[in-house]
This record gives structure tokens, C-alpha cells and sequence, in this order.
């Protein structure tokens, strides 16, 4: 998979994919990233990339001419690609519009900066994402977010796949508490359940963990589940400990 990313500050894009699983993934050739500069599109002695606004108004708007021009070079280099456009204006990017976008083969993500661009340039995009309802400086941190989940569900980004689908919200819940050693550190526990080796009653306690995990901390998210006989059991089985204790 290919993603590039269009922004007035590389600096920024190329020390993030320097660490991290990103960066081994981009080393193996699994992914292939391109940094692209938006200032090597202008054509006057300050590079400049943005304008003041026609009718007034605090700050500056990204000019259209730089990024129309960068995207008919990536285009003229590159096979069918999709624009991703970072703004607090988009559709809420998650884990599943994220393993969506994990199908496709060439994504740019163009990073704003200033007031925002000229609506001229929201033509040339396919996906306008929002992280939330606030607002940052600019899209590269939003975009090297969504990169980053976005590589999660690229076949050989992640070592272990299976930790993948144990990801919180990969299954429509969030994921079950974890413990490494030691058993007891100032008095505090590992559940025994973990300790004792039998996989089949971890992952039962695992299971029944992560549905009352949100259940209590994102309850939006499993009142939109659509609940399997697996989970209807943990939940069963989740009554049947509350009851025992209050009993």
C-alpha cells in the first residue's frame, strides 16, 4: 500500500515515520510512504502558499494553484490514488472507516494549515475526516494519526495480526485489561484466571473483561453491537457474578 502526504512542514511527517511500526513497515517495503513538500508547487520567490481572504476576515486560506498543481504531478506519476483531506468539518474517522481505507491502494492525505483552504480544492477531495470536534493547527497530526490506524489492518505492518483483532473497537468493543509480571507488585494482583495457564478460562475472562469494559467506558459502542451467542453468554455469565455478590 501507498499513502503520501502534501504538507508545508515534511519535517514534521518524516520524524514521526522514522520510529515506530510504521517506520519497519516503510523500511520492508510493505508500505511505501512519499513526503511530498506543497511549497515546491509555487512559482514565486517566497514559495508562498496561502492568500488573505476575498470578503475579510482573520487569516490566511491555502491558495488553490499550489495544490492543484501537486496533485496533477502525483497523478501523472502514480495509478488511481484517493485524496484524504484532515478537517474538523469531516465524517468521524474510527477503526472501521480505517480498515476501509486499509483496502485501498494509493491514499494522499493533503495536510491544511492557516484558516483553512479554498473551497476550489475540496473538489479534488474524496474523504473529508475528522479525529473530533476540535480544532488543531494543522493536518499533519490528524493525518499521521490516521495512518497510522490505517496501516494496523495492512497485512504484514503488524507482526502479530491476531493482536490487531484484539484491538479495542476492531469487534465493536473495547479491548480486555492485560497483566505481565510480576503476579504481585505493592499488594496488587493478577487475577488468578490469568495466572493459572488454562487458555480456554482466560479467554472467557477476557471475553466477559471486554464487554463490561464498554459497556462502563463507551456504552454508544455496545448499545450498536450486534450481539453474537458468544458475547450473549459472557453476558450471562457477567449477571450471574454480580448477582453471586450481591447475594
Amino acid at each position: 500500500m501507498k499513502f503520501a502526504v502534501v504538507s508545508i512542514f515534511p519535517e514534521m511527517i518524516e520524524a514521526f515515520l522514522s520510529r515506530g511500526i510504521v517506520s519497519r513497515a516503510r523500511a520492508n517495503k510493505t508500505l511505501e510512504i512519499e513526503v511530498i513538500q506543497l511549497r515546491d508547487y509555487t512559482h514565486d520567490a517566497h514559495r508562498t502558499t496561502d492568500d488573505y481572504v476575498y470578503g475579510g476576515g482573520g487569516g490566511m486560506v491555502m491558495k488553490p494553484a499550489p495544490v492543484f498543481e501537486c496533485i496533477d504531478d502525483y497523478a501523472t506519476r502514480n495509478g488511481p490514488f484517493k485524496v484524504v483531506f484532515p478537517s474538523p468539518q469531516g465524517q468521524i474517522f474510527d477503526s472501521a472507516r480505517a480498515e476501509e481505507l486499509a483496502r485501498q491502494e494509493n491514499l494522499l492525505f493533503l495536510c491544511g494549515r492557516y484558516e483553512g483552504i479554498d473551497e476550489r480544492i475540496m473538489t479534488l477531495v474524496d474523504y473529508e475526516l475528522s479525529i473530533g470536534s476540535f480544532v488543531v493547527s494543522g493536518g499533519e497530526i490528524p493525518a499521521l494519526l490516521m495512518i497510522d490506524a490505517i496501516s494496523r489492518f495492512v497485512p504484514g505492518v503488524v507482526g502479530n495480526e491476531r493482536s490487531v483483532k484484539q484491538d479495542s473497537f476492531y469487534n465493536g468493543l473495547l479491548d480486555h485489561a492485560n497483566w505481565t509480571r510480576p503476579a504481585v507488585y505493592r499488594g496488587l494482583e493478577v487475577p488468578a484466571v490469568y495466572v493459572n495457564g488454562h487458555h480456554q478460562e482466560i479467554e472467557k475472562a477476557r471475553k466477559r473483561d471486554s464487554i463490561l469494559r464498554t459497556i462502563l467506558k463507551h456504552p454508544k459502542l455496545f448499545l450498536e453491537k450486534e450481539i453474537g451467542p458468544e458475547e450473549k453468554n459472557a453476558i450471562i455469565e457477567i449477571i450471574r457474578e454480580l448477582s453471586t455478590d450481591a447475594g
